[in-house]
């Protein structure tokens, strides 16, 4: 009823034949799978004989042994010939791999090109604390007492520190350096900023600002614009109108936002600067008396403008990028395209 010894030939002749991976693994299926023919012979063993069944099931045990020896010595065997095969393949003359390299992140580059523009202009390139006192923050900048940015809902506060916030903008920097420097003074500042935000494609609760400040004896509105049409002009690589809008910050008086002619549509109009042809691009005005006052400096003496941008919006419109998440994300794919 069943052939033990024909069985075992036949499948120790094409084990033998077997010259592929491929072969050996439809071998292993084909005799000691789980639907194999040596499979097959355990499930006839109950219909044999009673003096025949011990006999079969020994001899199905050692046929089943002996074939996956054989398979196995097979696969190794074959195994080895393909990696030997692949060495021999190798060509040492031909170019190796690139490897990936790392580069600047688009806010580190951006942060060289635009103070570089200033320091061409004359300007220094100074720091100051992240972590800020209310009183640099706020008081000394001339917010009152219950100006809504205080609020919890903007602003965060230290926990155990008293009176501590971490900074909402880089203006705190201006107060210490008039406290510690006398004018002329032509710097800008740029870093971190920190704001209880809710996060979408344009806010983050964390991100980049340029602040500038001048001051001497006879700065004009005229002055501030001949700077800020000259950088908006080099950054965007190209001939940019900007315009002056009155505004308002505790900071500066007369205040005003600064708009510059769309990029996308050279102010003709589109979806990115919603048909207005101007981008707003900053904030600034001429400093306002209490703040030169509370540097320790005369008001009656000195003047001058300060502004403040987002690095992170100029860099999306320089580059039409519509998210800034992206720039937190640590997404590779968009990473390396800078």
């Amino acid at each position: 009823m069943i052939d033990i010894d024909n069985l075992r030939k036949k499948a120790l002749s094409e084990i033998k034949k077997a010259d592929t991976l491929k072969k050996i693994k439809e071998l292993e299926k084909r005799y000691i799978g789980k639907d194999g023919k040596v499979s097959d012979i355990f499930k006839k063993i109950p219909q044999a004989g009673k003096e025949k069944r011990a006999k079969l099931g020994k001899e199905a045990n050692k046929l089943k042994g002996e074939l996956e020896e054989k398979l196995k010595n097979k696969r190794l065997k074959l195994e080895k010939c393909e990696k030997e095969e692949k060495v021999e393949s190798f060509d040492p003359t031909l170019p190796g791999k690139k490897p990936d390299l790392g580069s600047l992140h688009p806010l580190t580059t951006a942060r060289k090109e635009l103070t570089d523009i200033f320091v061409g202009m004359g300007f220094s390139v100074i720091q100051g604390p992240d972590m800020e006192t209310g009183w640099y923050n706020f008081d000394a900048l001339n917010f009152p007492k219950d100006h809504p940015a205080r609020d919890m809902q903007d602003t965060l506060f230290v926990k155990g520190e008293k009176e501590k916030v971490m900074r909402t903008h880089t203006s705190p920097v201006q107060i210490r350096h008039m406290e510690e420097n006398d004018p002329p003074i032509k710097v800008v500042v740029p870093g971190r900023v920190y704001r209880n935000e809710t996060t979408d494609a344009s806010h983050e609760i964390n991100f980049y600002q340029l602040e500038g400040l001048m001051i001497d004896k006879d700065i004009s509105v005229s002055n501030f614009k001949s700077v800020i049409t000259q950088f908006v002009n080099e950054y965007f690589d190209g001939d940019v109108n900007v315009r002056l809008r009155p505004s308002f910050f505790p900071f500066t008086e007369p205040s005003f936002e600064v708009d510059m002619s769309c990029s996308v549509c050279d102010g003709s109009g589109c979806s990115v600067c919603s048909q207005t042809g101007w981008l707003e691009v900053l904030g600034a005005g001429m400093v306002h008396p209490n703040v030169i006052k509370n540097s320790g400096l005369n008001p009656e003496k000195w003047q001058g403008f300060a502004f403040g941008m987002g690095m992170d919006r100029l860099v999306m419109i320089k580059y039409g990028i519509d998210d800034v998440r992206l720039f937190y994300s640590g997404e590779l794919r968009f990473l390396e395209q800078f």
